[in-house]
């Protein structure tokens, strides 16, 4: 499974993820989580705290025209090994920092560095046996300049306002047109029927999945936990639980249709 997930700036991408992540970690898994936000968020939701550390900036080194790159010896596999984060239930988590006073001066060398991993994490074929979640930030830039070469699904959270549906929208249009992967919606911070079937007639079809909108995700965010140790058995974390069942029971179909064909 290697999923991404996006969508308008606080929909909710970084609690699916990150909690995502953890599930599937429990049950299991070998799970990399890639935040490519320089935004706080995913780190919180996967029970870290507010972590800010550039992880690759001694992965990375500038060649003799200046251009930055890995530095010999370090490929995708290796990055992950030696420089990730392990989260709790033994998530590993890779960033490349998070933007300050300076904006992204600080850590070029990580940046450049986190890019060169996404696209050889998709290149070399490593990691197969591990499941990937990516977090996006808010909008369609990083959809549209390839951030996420690994994925085969574009996983859209959307709340049922017009901006947050105008944002999938764009997303939308701009990954189907990659024809990289399938893009699935999950409908979020939904009240009733009428915010599910406000969000899945202005998007044009049904949701993925339904995750409610619960008053522990506020409660988490103030205490700056993770929802899966705040409130381990709040509505939007079972929601979460019956996502990843419904992510796992496809991708077990689409291997053995692939197996079979």
């Amino acid at each position: 499974m290697r999923v991404v997930v996006v969508g308008k700036g606080g929909s909710g991408k970084s609690l699916v993820s990150g909690t995502m992540a953890r599930v599937l970690a429990r049950r299991g898994q070998r799970v990399l989580a890639l935040d490519s936000d320089p935004m706080p968020g995913l780190a919180i939701n996967l029970g870290l705290g507010p972590l800010e550390d550039e992880m690759l900036t001694d992965a990375a080194e500038k060649d003799e025209s200046g251009r930055w790159r890995l530095k010999k010896g370090i490929g995708a596999a290796r990055a992950v090994q030696r420089y990730s984060a392990v989260a709790p239930d033994g998530v590993r988590l890779l960033q490349f920092g998070k933007a300050g006073d300076q904006g992204f001066v600080p850590f070029m060398g990580s940046l450049n560095a986190f890019h060169q991993v996404l696209y050889r994490i998709a290149r070399d074929d490593v990691l197969r046996d591990w499941t990937i979640i990516g977090d996006h930030p808010a909008g369609p830039r990083q959809t549209a300049f390839g951030w996420a070469p690994y994925a085969d699904t574009f996983l859209m959270i959307v709340e049922p306002t017009w901006q947050s549906v105008l944002t999938a929208r764009r997303i939308g249009r701009i990954a189907r047109a990659k024809k990289q992967g399938e893009v699935l919606v999950v409908a979020n911070k939904i009240r009733g029927e009428q915010d599910l079937r406000r969000v899945e007639e202005r998007m044009g079809g049904s949701a993925f999945a339904v995750v409610p909108a619960d008053p522990a995700v506020r409660s988490a965010d103030v205490a700056g936990e993770a929802l899966l140790d705040h409130a381990p058995g709040c509505p939007a974390i079972r929601a979460v639980e019956k996502l990843v069942d419904r992510l796992e029971r496809r991708t077990l179909d689409l291997s053995e249709t692939t197996k079979s064909g």
